[in-house]
């Protein structure tokens, strides 16, 4: 006897669904049932995803611009040059430049060894790199990786008007 692989499932939503489970294994099949059975059925999961969308793109434009206004601060109390490149990249190469700086700050800083001086002097290299594709292209990196990134960012990384060349 083998273990069945059509599953009707009750949702939340009131929707009795038939799922087929093949493609799971055996073992997993009734797990995933119970778990799908917390969820609305997938039109209505849909649906309501659909009909938020003006709702989370608002939220999302707000968080953007949080993120931004307090990118602005800091890059001005820290003495940040403008980032250089296209229009549409200065903006997030900005809020990825401060991200990036402050998980820096904090692994090398708060929970590392590093003391005001080391991070002076890498705040220096920072400045030199004034190519906001650089910033937004390390967005997904350590902070502990920045000190290395910075010694490897090239002279195209470096913006025209770069003092610290």
């Amino acid at each position: 006897m083998a273990v069945r692989t059509q599953w009707t499932v009750q949702h939340p939503c009131s929707h009795a669904v038939e799922h087929d489970l093949s493609d799971r294994p055996a073992d997993k099949r009734a797990g995933f049932a119970r778990w799908l059975a917390t969820k609305d059925c997938t039109d209505c999961w849909k649906a309501a995803r659909d009909a938020d969308s003006p709702s989370k793109e608002e939220w999302l434009a707000a968080k953007r611009a949080q993120e931004q206004q307090a990118a602005v601060e800091w890059a001005e109390k820290f003495d940040m040059p403008p980032l250089e490149g296209p229009d549409k990249a200065l903006d997030w190469g900005v809020r990825s430049r401060h991200q990036l700086m402050a998980a820096a700050h904090v692994a090398l800083v708060v929970e590392g060894t590093w003391d005001e001086a080391d991070w002076a002097e890498m705040e220096e290299k920072a400045r030199g790199v004034t190519r906001a594709g650089w910033w937004i292209d390390q967005r997904d990196v350590e902070g502990s990786d920045l000190p290395e990134l910075l010694d490897a960012a090239g002279e195209d990384d470096q913006g025209t008007e770069n003092p610290f060349r």
